[in-house]
């Protein structure tokens, strides 16, 4: 070997190292960067009838696809789990569990103890303020609960507001990224730090939807939904959603009132579990709107239907005429059964027992349509209330069952119905939760390692020092033979 040959060698060697050093460096400076894949040197020997040496080919940016994929799969399986959680345990605690004071069931138990100690003394008229008072404070859990239920149909709908903003966003950023990676590949330029900015904003839109990602031309990516909605391939798709400031009841999308997605333009499904856009965030954000609340409010309108319906029987109440409201009212007037929808919220106590509203608790004693007090100690009317909250009647709307139970076992009944779910939403989060978490170490035990890039900069470093030790011995004998 010729001496320029060697040097060529050693100094190809030095460029090598220094490459490498680089590309250790980076690794280590990014273990905790998101999105960061670990990066290695790829060196060929030089030939086509050059001297020798060792040539930079590029440096490579390894990544498990399918690992990534069902990352990002389990990420969105997470984000649904955990909205849908958060509207179950909310509407547990708004609807309470029997051993809370504020809770329905406490509501009832407690109007039930007051009509019964009413009836006991029914000469006291603070007896039958209590009653009357335990009738207030029933009517006005049911108006909590349904307000609660419309509140957080109001707020999810401002989240799928922004929801749809930040993915729109998202896709444009991936779109940008797509055309600067595909630049710097027609042009030669290395482009892992894009692809890792691209990964970024890729499990950021993973949250929201399910994604599948297809390759394209220049390293570039095309995203899918499972459902089949196609976001981006070339253009991003755009989504389109109108939020509205108050829902009310009977607001849905069948009926126009609420918005529904649109993706360029066209109307898509979003109600049923095997949606374009379902498996995510934003799927589980349209089933609380549209499915969960509106069930909710169904169910608590269907307790409320039944509360008002025992009070207002004909006969129950000798002194009121047909079409006149019982001691729980619609909005002060006669329940409608074709007008269901929204009931717990317009439910309130009869007015002519409401001293508030100028009403006399006498009355709930004598009769709601007494036009003056009755005999003191008569009970009659008093039992009957509490009786008609016993009776064993069937509901005759809502999805408890008809089975005839008590106002007390079709309250029992909602109560750990709702509990049940929220139990059921806690095991799919735990499952959603620990399939995300092993994913996530699989991937993190495959990305920088800190120890192994330290050994990789040892041998590195020893190359580099071979290499300059054969510069400088190469140097020594051009010096000896300069002097000759």
């Amino acid at each position: 070997m010729s001496i320029s040959s060697a040097l060529s060698n050693a100094l190809s060697g030095l460029t090598a190292s220094s490459r490498a050093a680089g590309v250790v460096s980076t690794n280590l400076a990014n273990v905790l960067t998101d999105g960061y894949a670990v990066r290695d040197i790829e060196l060929a020997a030089e030939g086509n009838g050059r001297a020798g040496g060792v040539a930079v080919v590029g440096v490579t940016r390894y990544v498990d696809s399918s690992l990534l994929n069902e990352r990002r799969m389990a990420d969105s399986a997470l984000a649904q789990a955990e909205t849908a959680q958060g509207f179950a345990t909310v509407l547990e605690r708004e609807v309470g569990t029997p051993d809370q004071p504020s809770s329905l069931s406490a509501s009832v138990a407690a109007l039930e103890a007051s009509l019964v100690s009413a009836a006991s003394k029914p000469e006291e008229d603070i007896r039958l303020q209590q009653a009357v008072q335990g009738a207030i404070d029933l009517a006005g859990s049911l108006n909590r609960i349904s307000d609660r239920i419309q509140a957080e149909r109001t707020a999810t709908d401002g989240r799928i507001g922004t929801a749809v903003e930040e993915m729109n966003t998202h896709l444009g950023r991936i779109q940008a990224l797509n055309g600067q990676i595909a630049n710097a590949n027609n042009a030669g330029h290395p482009t892992a730090s894009m692809e890792d900015q691209r990964q970024v904003e890729i499990d950021k839109l993973a949250e929201y939807v399910p994604l599948r990602l297809a390759a394209r031309d220049n390293g570039t990516v095309a995203l899918f939904t499972p459902g089949g909605a196609i976001l981006l391939d070339g253009s991003p798709a755009r989504l389109s959603f109108t939020t509205s400031n108050v829902i009310a009841p009977h607001m849905t999308v069948g009926n126009g009132l609420l918005s529904g997605l649109e993706i360029n333009g066209v109307p898509i499904q979003t109600s049923a579990g095997t949606g374009p856009v379902s498996g995510g965030r934003l799927g589980a954000l349209f089933e609380i709107r549209d499915v969960a609340t509106v069930d909710a409010q169904a169910q608590i309108d269907a307790l409320a239907r039944d509360l008002v319906e025992r009070f207002q029987q004909p006969g129950l109440d000798a002194t009121l005429g047909a079409g006149d409201p019982g001691l729980l009212t619609d909005a002060d007037a006669a329940f409608d059964p074709l007008n269901e929808i929204g009931l717990a919220g317009r439910v309130s106590v009869n007015a002519a027992v409401d001293h508030t509203q100028g009403g006399q608790v006498w009355r709930l004693r004598d009769g709601l349509g007494a036009l003056s007090p009755g005999p003191a100690g008569n009970a009659v009317l008093l039992n009957d209330l509490k009786a008609a909250l016993d009776a064993p009647v069937g509901m005759a709307s809502g999805s408890l069952g008809a089975t005839p139970r008590s106002v007390s076992g079709h309250v029992g009944s909602f109560v750990s119905r709702i509990g049940q779910e929220r139990l059921d939403h806690d095991q799919a989060l735990s499952f959603a939760t620990s399939r995300q978490t092993g994913l996530v170490d699989i991937e993190l035990s495959q990305g920088v390692d800190s120890d192994a890039e330290l050994q990789r900069l040892l041998l590195i470093e020893q190359a580099y020092s071979a290499n300059a030790r054969m510069i400088q011995t190469i140097d020594e004998m051009m010096q000896a033979l300069l002097r000759i």
